[in-house]
């Protein structure tokens, strides 16, 4: 597919903003790997302008976090590497303000050569489902929470992750949720996390000071999901760009440190009827509808067969533990913050469906394809919740799978979930994700040598 010799006149405008009349001289074609790891290719704008197409290998989305591929028994011409094609979505392309170079990135839809849509890519996993619900008449609206930790450079990974030291040059502490002058205490970063999402024209809506020791949470505007994952993809590059300017990491682990908090994405869900423009949750007398409580009801009886999807390593089940700002069930609730599931005050018309389980270690297009999978499938099969927690819903039992494993056997069993996200998918997905937590059961901890060495 040729790239339009007016390319650069489908840009968005923050973009031609940022560039304020300068030349382009780089551009990075980027998609999102089953990590939501960035990949692609970076060349010279003026190759980028006269180039017929562009293709990436098949491979890119066989690879495990720790860089090894899987084997497909069902997939018998899988190693023949054939090329699959870019299609640059001109409208998800930003600049890189923290490059010597002025440079654009791009990100782009992966076609198969006949121009079919790559199930197994994660963008288009989402793009599956968004269709689905545009085939009722209907639109997701989300609005993803991003929760990171800014730590000490840490280099050794026999090492413990600490948090980094403050503009006091004190290291940071926990437990100060909402305080000013806990994020004043890494303000230079904060300042280039603000510099380089206006430059990218993203709008944050709020940022705090999160509860443990030197996390950062950053609340986005509420829109489509595909723009959304997309946001999230290009934040996680941005944030970490801007710890790294500071001499400090930016970590995205669901649980990095022992005795802090986790991190999450919640994700703020609601639809509306396209026709209307209504939010379909609203009943005309302000009364919620028995769509919003279907989409209750697929939340809660679905979640634990997509756990897998938003809570991907085996690290991410430390975080779900009783009273550590993490749920450990599904149950639902008014403004219940101990819930999985939590329905924030709001007027009628803005009534929504916060997903609290989703970790922020997640590929954001498959964990958002996920979550709003479920919800549509309880719509449509009228499947009903629980009665609301008001109560604190930590002294109810754990109810979440306890580990990757036994959320990877959910989520194998689950043939209407597959049938939504893509048999393709689903096949690639849970093959790596059993040898990730197989690679991971061969490594012997500080916590075994210490306890076990000689004492068993």
């Amino acid at each position: 597919m040729s790239t339009p010799s007016n390319w650069m006149d489908k840009l968005p405008d923050a973009f031609h903003s940022w560039l304020n009349g300068r030349r382009v001289d780089d551009v990075e074609c980027i998609v999102a790997d089953i990590a939501g790891t960035s990949r692609g290719k970076a060349m010279p704008a003026r190759k980028f302008a006269r180039s017929d197409a562009m293709y990436l290998p098949t491979s890119i989305f066989y690879q495990t976090i720790t860089g090894d591929y899987v084997d497909l028994e069902d997939m018998p011409d899988q190693w023949t590497e054939s090329d699959l094609v870019l299609v640059p979505d001109y409208s998800a392309a930003s600049a890189v303000p923290w490059s010597a170079d002025v440079t654009l990135q791009v990100i782009h839809d992966i076609q198969n050569q006949d121009g079919t849509p790559v199930g197994m890519a994660p963008r288009n996993v989402l793009k599956r489902v968004v269709n689905e619900y545009a085939r009722h008449g209907w639109k997701a609206v989300v609005a993803p929470e991003l929760e990171f930790y800014l730590t000490k450079p840490n280099i050794d990974p026999n090492l413990t992750i600490e948090p980094p030291i403050g503009r006091t040059g004190r290291q940071g502490i926990a437990r100060q949720a909402y305080s000013m002058s806990a994020v004043e205490e890494y303000g230079p970063v904060i300042d280039d996390i603000y510099d380089f999402a206006e430059a990218q024209g993203f709008e944050i809506d709020t940022i705090i000071q999160e509860g443990g020791a030197g996390q950062i949470e950053i609340n986005l505007k509420h829109g489509d999901p595909v723009d959304l994952a997309d946001q999230v993809f290009f934040y996680k590059r941005l944030i970490r760009e801007a710890a790294l300017r500071n001499h400090c990491f930016a970590t995205f682990m669901a649980k990095p440190m022992e005795e802090q908090p986790g991190s999450a994405m919640h994700i703020h869900q609601s639809v509306v009827c396209k026709k209307e423009g209504k939010n379909i949750f609203n009943t005309p007398d302000d009364q919620p509808s028995e769509l919003f409580y279907g989409f209750l009801g697929g939340q809660q009886s679905l979640i634990p067969d997509v756990l897998c999807m938003l809570a991907p390593y085996v690290n991410s089940y430390r975080r779900f533990r009783r009273d550590d700002s993490a749920p450990i069930n599904l149950e639902w609730g008014l403004d219940n913050r101990t819930t999985g599931i939590r329905v924030p005050l709001s007027g009628p018309e803005s009534r929504r469906v916060e997903n609290r389980v989703v970790g922020m270690d997640c590929n954001p297009y498959l964990a958002i394809a996920a979550s709003l999978a479920c919800g549509l499938i309880g719509m449509q099969t009228g499947l009903k919740p629980r009665a609301a927690v008001s109560s604190d819903a930590y002294s109810l039992p754990h109810d979440l799978p306890a580990d990757l494993t036994r959320a990877l056997e959910l989520f194998s069993a689950n043939p209407t979930l597959e049938h939504m996200l893509g048999s393709e998918f689903c096949t690639l997905y849970r093959t790596i994700k059993y040898q990730e937590s197989d690679a991971f059961l061969q490594v012997i901890s500080p916590w075994e040598r210490e306890h076990l060495l000689l004492n068993v």
